[in-house]
């Protein structure tokens, strides 16, 4: 994420061999969240999703969204009676499990299912959930805007960390990620983009469809299904990659100069951080000033205004450190945010501007009374402070003191090593520690409790 404006330990949670995430519950109840310190309430217990089905018509004059959500998922360990769905405002008028009329209660934003009968420890189920309604976005603890945000010509679809669940019942926690596939019915002269390769577009009756394919795992609230009048740009990168760019025409002049480095800036993090894990790319530069910020959604970033190299440099180093390689609870923001604010100093020190190590120094210059210095960076404190200065600024500086105690080689490499071994997973700070180690054979919790794990200003040496 990227705003215009600590070691954990994760009880209650047991990994499954594909990383997504079935909690430690009590026999026959899924719990109605993960335990995740800042958002508890976040992902659900007892099973685990494979594939949302997102059927969705939307209507820009009214701000009306119709939805069916198909839900293909697998028990955890237990036999499961009832289960819960995270879903925040809309109105539910009907719930399915494999083919079956399922009792439902709304509890906040759970949504409580009873299916027919007990589902068995290790199974595979089918849920269908029929809703509509004006959605509502959620505000976030810092008092910004989530989820599905209404605009002028449409929506801008946005859902870190909590806003998935405003506009499709979901898991909502970054540790069960799914595949997608989306079905979204807008008016004719509107376009309706989300993640992945767009598989179809056929206008019938005054409406438009378009169906568009997320094969591989993403998180919840990396998923968007932003609508409105674009301009769009489709083509391939060299190595095959394909773009598609939906651009605002309020925007369009202003961005043009940013998204044209898109193939550039693909194969210069591609040569850094490894293969690209995606099976397509591009942007969503939409027209929301009020919104105040842009978001790493899965292959196709969407921003609240013509951005600038340097944030698609960041929202695309996303796609590497944040999408495909998610975080394991959200205090670990800082390896997404560091990582991409660190990229941009790469990216700017490969490219003549200054250094790394002099961006480093410039906000080293910080006094220690700074809010750069105000909380641990691997240890934010709540969800207010998840997208604060800390996590972005200090995160990146903890960056470039490893690549400055263990030289260029064993850093780049520890990078790409993160990449690879968590691809479509998650990570946590211990195992990006560990792994540092591992590559460069030093002691390095001594520089790591520094930068990330205590609050104030370090010693600069």
């Amino acid at each position: 994420m990227s705003t215009t404006v600590a070691v954990l330990a994760i009880t209650a949670l047991t990994l499954t061999t594909e990383g997504t995430a079935v909690a430690a519950v009590a026999a026959k109840a899924g719990a109605p969240g993960l335990g995740d310190p800042y958002f508890p309430l976040a992902g659900n217990g007892g099973y685990s999703v494979r594939h949302y089905g997102l059927d969705l018509a939307y209507d820009p004059g009214t701000k009306r969204l119709d939805g069916e959500a198909t839900i293909t998922a697998r028990t955890g360990g237990k036999d499961l009676r009832t289960f819960d769905l995270d879903l925040s405002g809309l109105t539910v008028k009907s719930v399915r499990v494999d083919g079956r009329t399922a009792k439902w209660t709304r509890h906040g934003q759970e949504l409580v299912v009873t299916p027919h009968k007990t589902l068995r420890r290790g199974a595979a189920f089918r849920v269908e959930v029929t809703y509509g309604g004006v959605p509502a976005d959620v505000t976030d603890p810092d008092g910004s805007p989530d989820g599905w945000i209404a605009t002028d010509d449409g929506a801008f679809v946005a859902g870190e960390p909590q806003g998935a669940m405003s506009w499709f019942p979901a898991d909502n926690h970054p540790l069960d990620k799914a595949s997608y596939a989306f079905e979204i019915t807008v008016p004719k002269g509107y376009t309706a983009v989300a993640n992945g390769v767009l598989k179809s577009q056929r206008t019938s009756h005054g409406k438009t469809t378009f169906r568009w394919d997320q094969r591989e795992p993403m998180a919840a609230y990396l998923a968007t299904a932003t609508v409105g009048k674009f301009n769009v740009q489709s083509y391939k990168t060299a190595s095959g990659i394909p773009v598609y760019n939906a651009v605002d025409p309020r925007e369009a002049a202003e961005a043009a100069p940013a998204l044209a480095e898109i193939p550039e800036i693909l194969n210069w993090e591609t040569k850094r951080f490894g293969p690209y894990p995606f099976s397509a790319a591009g942007a969503i530069v939409d027209h929301a000033p009020d919104v105040g910020y842009a978001l790493e959604t899965q292959t196709r970033p969407v921003y609240d205004r013509a951005p600038d190299v340097g944030t698609v440099v960041h929202e695309m180093a996303h796609q590497w450190f944040g999408d495909s390689v998610s975080l394991t609870s959200w205090q670990d923001i800082w390896l997404n945010e560091g990582f991409a604010t660190y990229a941009e100093w790469l990216w700017e020190e490969q490219h003549g501007g200054q250094s790394a190590q002099a961006s480093f120094d410039h906000y080293y210059a910080s006094p220690a009374t700074s809010g750069l210095w105000a909380f641990p960076t691997a240890d934010p404190g709540s969800g207010e402070n998840i997208f604060a200065s800390p996590v972005y600024t200090r995160g990146a500086m903890a960056l470039q003191k490893l690549r400055t105690a263990v030289g260029d080689r064993d850093f780049f490499t520890i990078l790409k090593s993160w990449a690879r071994g968590h691809r479509y997973g998650n990570g946590t700070t211990a195992q990006f520690v560990a792994l540092s180690e591992k590559v460069s054979g030093k002691h390095l919790g001594p520089l790591f409790h520094t930068w990330i794990g205590t609050a104030g200003k370090p010693a600069k040496p």
